[in-house]
């Protein structure tokens, strides 16, 4: 009995090793519930989860379970009968220290699988606790990363909206100032038109008249200034829409991203107020090995800030371009007016001058008229005269004629012959000095005619040119365009 004691002690004295703090699976649990357990003999009718004959059909087939059978029951090991209970039997297997430590050992196994039941349950629970708060913590630092991410976005969505509102106005602003230069572009032809045309009247002039004046020379001026002040407008314009091409560019890329951030806004916000119980919450397996991004942060933002640099860029550019535009037009406007206005005045000056040359003339003509008159009212009396002093000389003449016809010594060279040859001489001379006179005012009569047709030849001269300068000129300039209009505002 001795070595029985001590072979049940050796067998189970000693605890089972603790098992893992980890949940085992339920095939482990049951072959640890059957492994605990190996003496027992219960009936079917308590309700445990494990057969209550499996020690004993293990014990019938394993020896070293039942260390108390005799030599003969192991030899015929191989030729067990049906175990017959027998209550009368005088030898028994156990002694009652080995009952009452058989049930001290399932008590205390008994304990320990409780212990590491309830220890595993504890450990589970706080498993479970910890894991649900680390779920609850990771789900409230991504909600709180998107919800910083929507603020990123709203807050550059913001910045790019103020910046395409800004750009908008300024695209507007430069395509007005763009219109008012064509405008005034346009309004410079009439001008120049207008100088060309009083120009090529001007060169109608007759004779003297044909003079390169100051009139010309303002006028020539006139027309350069207007020429390159619709070079300056030219240029201008060809800036001015390669500025509005470049702002629509800009404006472009600034929808474009708006666009994007109003697209990622709704769908961020979207995931921002996802929650576990939320509509449309489903698996979609694998979709975290997807990296289907093409930006980090700092190029997002990177990208978002360059293309408002640019905007602001193109901006500033367009802004200086309208004010370069504006002081243009104003410039272009008072230089030609102030041209307009030298020409008008040179005009009126050789108006004036040409006025004056043509009164003149008339009155020299009217003086020329009445010398005319006056010239041949003396020619007629030298003529008169000459007449009157042919008769004289014929009586002197017929005197010495009929003396000469005197007889003899009556041929005297008396007194009064010699009167009558100086009469004759006298008369004679006198009628040669009157011829030459009627000549003389014969060739001044020829001088005053001549006289006379120059001016009247000059005096249509000035007509023509006060015509010209006056009539076709300066009617045509008072269609000259105001001061606003070459501004292009009207």
């Amino acid at each position: 009995m001795e070595l029985l004691g001590s072979t049940l002690a050796a067998t189970y004295a000693h605890p089972r090793p603790t098992p893992a703090s980890f949940l085992p699976a339920i095939s482990a649990m049951a072959s640890s519930y059957r492994d605990c357990f190996p003496h027992c003999n219960l009936t079917r009718s308590l309700s445990l989860p494990w057969r209550p004959s499996t020690y004993y059909k293990a014990a019938s087939n394993s020896p070293a379970l039942d260390p108390y059978c005799t030599r003969s029951q192991r030899v015929s090991e191989s030729t067990t009968l049906p175990f017959v209970s027998n209550r009368t039997t005088l030898f028994t297997r156990y002694t009652p220290d080995d009952w009452y430590r058989s049930n001290l050992t399932n008590f205390q196994e008994s304990n320990t699988s409780r212990h590491n039941s309830e220890r595993l349950r504890i450990d589970t629970s706080r498993l479970i606790q910890d894991k649900y708060q680390q779920t609850r913590k990771t789900q409230a630092d991504s909600t709180q990363n998107l919800g910083e991410r929507v603020n990123d976005i709203g807050f550059w969505k913001s910045e790019i909206t103020h910046e395409l509102d800004a750009m908008i106005g300024e695209t507007n602003e430069l395509t007005d100032i763009k219109k008012k230069l064509e405008r005034a572009l346009m309004e410079t032809e009439a001008p120049l038109q207008v100088a060309r045309e009083c120009l090529f009247h001007r060169e109608k002039r007759m004779g003297i008249d044909l003079v390169h004046d100051e009139v010309e020379t303002e006028l020539l001026m006139e027309v350069d200034i207007i020429l390159c002040c619709q070079e300056r407008m030219k240029l201008h314009l060809d800036k001015a829409i390669a500025q509005l091409a470049a702002n629509r560019a800009s404006q472009h890329e600034l929808e474009k991203d708006l666009s994007d951030k109003q697209a990622a806004y709704r769908i961020d916000d979207k995931c921002h107020h996802l929650r576990n119980t939320s509509d449309g919450v489903s698996y979609f397996h694998g979709v975290e090995r997807v990296d289907a991004m093409v930006s980090v942060p700092e190029s997002w933002a990177k990208l978002t800030d360059d293309n408002i640099l640019r905007s602001q860029s193109e901006r500033a550019a367009s802004a200086k371009l309208r004010d370069d535009v504006q002081n243009l037009l104003v410039v272009t406007a008072n230089e030609m007016w102030n041209q307009f206005n030298k020409v008008n005045l040179a005009f009126t000056s050789r108006i004036a001058e040409t006025a004056d040359a043509k009164n003149k003339i008339q009155i020299h003509l009217a003086k020329t008229l009445q010398e005319i008159f006056q010239t041949e009212m003396t020619i007629e009396s030298v003529k008169k005269a000459i007449k009157d002093k042919s008769a004289f000389l014929k009586v002197a003449q017929t005197r010495l004629d009929e003396r000469t016809r005197r007889p003899n010594i009556e041929l005297c060279r008396d007194m009064a012959q010699l009167r009558l040859v100086n009469e004759v001489y006298e008369v004679d001379d006198t009628i040669q000095t009157l011829q030459q006179r009627l000549r003389d005012a014969e060739d001044t009569l020829q001088s005053l005619v001549h006289t006379k047709a120059t001016l009247e030849h000059d005096l249509a001269v000035k007509a023509n040119s006060l015509y010209l300068d006056q009539e076709k000129c300066v009617s045509m300039r008072r269609s000259f365009p105001s001061a606003r209009r070459l501004a292009g505002f009207c």
